[in-house]
């Protein structure tokens, strides 16, 4: 199959009067004419447009908005407005400034994508489009509108010429629909329309399935019974009373999610569950069965739209998991023994453990006591984190065979310079501030690797995101360029989500089918996590079958939490923790508190913070460029934001 070619284009004669100006195709446009769509050429370039829409989404800012503030991360050393504030532990409050609301990213993109999809779909019968390429646009008009009425509550359907219209004059008033008619006027509708029409099998690498469509509405249907049930009182915005338009309850919904969630399971077409945890998230397995969607990324400048040498960090380039990536280069050895240790031995790299650091964010220390509790028996540790840091001061050009760490040990380039240890070991002994590792590691007797406990990690010094991170194929034998926005694609959906989908569902009381309850289902998730064919962290081979263990070691009884934790074991810093948080209502409880180190070097003394997250914080606050652009009243302005912003 043909690739996608990444063209970024969006309508812009819409209610939104967002920037158009990274148009690219072979004929640059600022903005597709009305007319344009009546033509084979125009849906081409709408069509790929809405796919490359994605990367103003993912891969940038989006991710402190959809991780931070979250269990599975704080704010790290160098963060700025957007983690401090997003992390609700005091450092600020988000508020519909783009300076500290991440995801106003969302709201930017979607909008302007939303319109092509529709000036699509109006168009097919003029240029003869086939059932199955309208479905295309009717599945990204669907997921532009899931990702927003998740983020922001009800938005508008009408965006200036009718509800789910396209709009070709400029409108400067809204009215943001409800919920619930969001849901069943626009979500539900499309996605049913795209399983019907969605071939199996994409029409090019990367494309559209029946697989995708029916795992976004099984997940639509999940979510927006959350929404009907209420469970914790959290408030809506448009508010309205919790009825479903067509007279259904919670019940049925989440039956519906279960329904179709099996019928994805059971109809795989070319997806399914890999072997191994491990191989998902592997580089050089990028695209692989188990990705569903994905924003991508690829290692050519054109088609990327990035330079593959230096990132300033801005859309559409990828860039997200540097936030997670601390400064490794940092790391001191010595030339000889009992030498000044002032020789980097870990100098920044294109590759998958290290990366580009930024400092952003940190997981706390309840991710590795708690989340990633079993570090034997269950591969997602190993296969989500990089707890080795390797010598690779000869790729730099420094010659030397050996160098000398700790203890005064002779260390070799490719063994382990720096180790976060997977438990507390006794006897480690720490320097006072960065001492001589020039990152505050300790040393324990007759290792030459320095030591970094879990208690010690700090927003500073911790674990990097292994499963995120760059990966490069043109280093040669050098360090390769490691400021260059990454090439590897932006996984969005695995297919992994139809067995959790369907599991929270049975939970929330949809009658399961006999040898798939909740169990069940998590127990495929589970077994597989507990087959080994490679120790990331050791870089060695590793061949073993845990899975009985890990079945084993299944709750009885599985609740929502349960299922919680394992999905942040399975989807651990890959931005849905914010949403699985908010759709079940359970963000204030399970990440009110958190403990973690401070940001200097050799913080080593777990401080307790706490969050406050508020009701209305379950929604994020409309963006005050929207606001200012708007021709309202302030009294209508006021109205249309969300209450507490």
């Amino acid at each position: 199959m043909k690739n996608i070619k990444n063209t970024i284009g969006a309508v812009c004669i819409a209610l939104f009067s967002f920037s158009c100006s990274d148009i690219l195709n072979e004929e640059p446009r600022a903005i597709f004419e009305p007319g344009f769509f009546q033509t084979e050429q125009g849906v081409q370039a709408g069509l790929t447009a809405l796919y490359a829409h994605t990367r103003y989404i993912f891969g940038g800012y989006f991710y402190a908005h959809s991780q931070n503030g979250t269990d599975e991360y704080t704010y790290g050393q160098q963060a700025d407005n957007n983690f401090l504030t997003s992390d609700m532990s005091g450092r600020g409050n988000v508020t519909p400034d783009n300076s500290n609301n991440p995801a106003n990213a969302l709201w930017s993109a979607a909008f302007p994508n939303i319109n092509t999809a529709s000036g699509i779909i109006e168009n097919a019968a003029a240029v003869g489009l086939s059932d199955a390429l309208i479905a295309e646009a009717r599945f990204w008009r669907a997921w532009d509108y899931f990702m927003l009425v998740q983020t922001f509550g009800g938005v508008p359907l009408d965006l200036g010429s009718g509800e789910l219209r396209f709009n070709t004059t400029p409108s400067l008033t809204s009215v943001r629909n409800t919920v619930s008619e969001v849901y069943t006027r626009g979500i539900f509708p499309d996605l049913r329309l795209a399983i019907q029409h969605l071939p199996e099998t994409g029409r090019v690498t990367g494309g559209l399935t029946k697989t995708a469509a029916r795992l976004y509405l099984a997940k639509s249907y999940l979510t927006y019974a959350w929404w009907l049930e209420n469970p914790n009182n959290i408030p809506t915005f448009p508010e309205t009373p919790r009825v479903d338009p067509d007279g259904r309850d919670a019940a049925w919904y989440f039956q519906q999610a279960y329904n179709i969630a099996l019928e994805g399971i059971n109809n795989p077409g070319p997806f399914g569950l890999l072997d191994y945890f491990y191989d998902i998230h592997l580089g050089n397995n990028d695209r692989n069965r188990e990705i569903v969607l994905y924003s991508d990324h690829i290692q050519d400048e054109f088609y990327n739209n990035a330079s593959l040498s230096w990132s300033n960090g801005s859309a559409p380039e990828s860039f997200a998991v540097w936030f997670v990536t601390w400064q490794s280069e940092l790391i001191r050895s010595a030339r000889t023994p009992g030498g000044e240790y002032n020789v980097q031995s870990v100098p920044r790299a294109a590759v998958q453990w290290g990366g580009r650091p930024w400092t952003r964010m940190a997981p706390p220390h309840e991710v590795f006591s708690n989340t990633f509790a079993d570090k034997t028996n269950d591969s997602r540790f190993d296969g989500t984190f990089a707890t080795v840091l390797w010598g690779n001061w000869r790729r730099a050009g420094d010659g030397a065979e050996v160098l000398y760490n700790a203890n005064g040990l002779p260390v070799r380039d490719g063994e382990a310079v720096l180790t976060f240890l997977d438990e507390e070991l006794p006897g480690i002994t720490y320097p006072t501030g960065a001492g001589a590792s020039g990152v505050g590691a300790g040393e324990l007797p007759g290792r030459a690797d320095w030591i970094i406990a879990p208690s010690a990690i700090s927003r500073r010094v911790h674990p990097n995101l292994w499963k995120k991170g760059t990966f490069r194929t043109d280093n040669g034998n050098g360090l390769g360029q490691p400021n260059g926005a990454l090439t590897r694609p932006w996984n969005i959906a695995k297919f992994s989500e139809f067995y959790f989908i369907a599991a929270e569902a049975n939970v929330k009381g949809a009658t399961a089918i006999a040898g798939n309850s909740a169990r069940d289902l998590i127990n495929v998730i589970r077994a597989r996590a507990g087959e080994w064919r490679w120790h990331n962290n050791d870089n060695m081979v590793k061949i073993a079958d845990n899975s009985a263990a890990m079945i084993a070691a299944t709750p009885v009884v599985i609740d929502i939490y349960y299922i919680l934790e394992e999905r942040s074991r399975e989807y651990f810093g890959e931005g849905k923790r914010w949403y699985d948080l908010v759709r079940t209502q359970t963000w204030s409880e399970i990440a009110k508190t958190y403990t973690i180190s401070g940001v200097n070097m050799g913080d080593r003394t777990p401080e307790t913070f706490t969050r406050t997250i508020q009701p209305f914080h379950y929604l994020r606050p409309i963006p005050q460029t929207q606001l200012d652009r708007m021709s309202m009243s302030e009294a209508e302005k006021r109205a249309y934001q969300n209450p507490g912003y």
